[in-house]
């Protein structure tokens, strides 16, 4: 069987292997973590309270990230915030008991910040690495990455916290993180491109955020993100509150029904790497994100017909489908849209709306759930995503099917 067009670039091969190990150890750690807190504190505050500091970066960081990846050599900041993660990790070594926290939850921290840089870098390098028709099958592959990695290293995490305790979980995520720095360094360097910050002395900053914002290719994959984060934000909150309000569950099936969305995923990214080249971005975010509205709306609504749990696995493993094909419209059709020399502070933007559209669904949820009803706000959740998808039908649009394969540089069209 031929490997998928962009598999077949060896550059982009040892990215998405690298990617591939890393997000494994990503989820070695993020399984680990909140437990080790939880077991240091029994406190429930304690572990909520690790969640909000890693969301925090991705945030505050946003000007600085963006900064970084349009003024550096993409790779070698690449290779430097993997080497830097793993280093990051050595003092969790030295925790042992509850006076440990302290430093747990800046380890914590530090992890998330390296994150909230190495995700634009490698965001705006990617279209250098494959050509403009093959960015939608690329940006699925590496969907397929993130989900891969929570189907193993999700329970291989609790294997290796059971294992070796907090001390082989942080050794083996800073392995995976040096064997992803190596992958890196194969990589070319690349001069980066030159931007008018460069002519004017002026450094990106804040006003690059603005700027993305205010510009009306990158604008609507950016607003479409933010939306459709508030919904996320909102799933998050009312998710467990469904479990055991609606169908009577506990623990078990919380943890069942949240690991089962990524074989559905894993599947929407084999589809789409496969169909790829029939999928306009902009169809592709519209169509996605208005197919996870009305399937959230079924699932929410379902148990006024049957509580059974093989019928929320079989919905919670649908909806991981069109949840990457959303993620993978709106990476490439941003990738699409943005200058190569701004491309760097366009995702650093897309980050920054993200966190910003999640932390105000997660805030709604928690402020509203009480006064309206469970079953208001998760209806209101799911209209939300259909809503993204109007906006993306409307506004993404700019980029017509007919040519969304544009080269990058030209996405405008000969006019630009």
């Amino acid at each position: 069987m031929r490997l998928p067009a962009p598999l077949r670039q060896a550059e982009f091969r040892s990215l998405w292997l690298a990617g591939l190990i890393s997000d494994v150890g990503d989820w070695l750690l993020f399984i680990g973590l909140p437990v080790v807190v939880y077991e240091l504190t029994g406190s429930a505050l304690g572990t909520a309270f690790a969640f909000l500091v890693e969301l925090a970066p991705g945030i505050v960081l946003a000007p600085l990230a963006g900064r970084l990846a349009d003024r550096c050599d993409q790779r070698r900041l690449l290779l430097l915030v993997s080497i830097g993660q793993a280093t990051a990790l050595l003092p969790l070594l030295t925790v042992h008991t509850r006076s440990g926290l302290p430093v747990l939850y800046a380890v914590i921290l530090v992890e998330a910040g390296l994150m909230a840089v190495f995700e634009p870098a490698k965001n705006a390098l990617l279209p250098a690495l494959v050509p403009p028709g093959e960015l939608v099958s690329a940006n699925a592959l590496i969907g397929l990455n993130q989900n891969l990695g929570r189907l193993v290293g999700g329970p291989l995490g609790g294997v290796v916290l059971a294992a070796g305790g907090l001390r082989l979980t942080t050794v083996a995520d800073g392995v995976s993180y040096l064997a992803a720095a190596v992958l890196i360094g194969r990589l070319a360097a690349r001069p980066r491109p030159t931007s008018a910050a460069d002519e004017t002395g002026d450094l990106p900053g804040a006003s690059g955020l603005l700027a993305a914002l205010r510009d009306r290719r990158t604008r609507p994959s950016l607003f479409v993100a933010f939306t459709a984060q508030i919904a996320q934000g909102i799933f998050v909150v009312s998710f467990v509150l469904f479990v055991a309000e609606r169908l009577h569950r506990g623990a078990a099936e919380i943890g069942l029904l949240r690991g089962v969305q990524a074989v559905g995923a894993v599947a929407g990214s084999l589809v789409l790497t496969a169909l790829a080249r029939r999928s306009a971005p902009a169809s592709l975010t519209a169509g996605a994100a208005v197919a996870f509205g009305l399937l959230s709306f079924v699932t929410w609504n379902a148990p006024a017909i049957t509580t059974s749990t093989g019928v929320y696995v079989g919905l919670f493993v649908i909806v991981g489908a069109p949840g990457i094909l959303l993620s993978t419209g709106i990476v490439s059709h941003l990738q699409l849209t943005s200058r190569d020399r701004d491309r760097g502070r366009a995702f650093a933007a897309l980050g920054f709306a993200g966190n910003a559209g999640q932390a105000i669904g997660m805030l709604a949820a928690g402020l509203l759930t009480a006064p309206l009803g469970l079953m208001s706000v998760l209806d209101a959740q799911a209209m939300i995503y259909v809503v993204a998808g109007i906006i993306a039908w409307c506004s993404m649009g700019a980029l017509p099917a007919r040519r969304w394969w544009w080269p990058v540089g030209d996405v405008a069209g000969p006019t630009r």
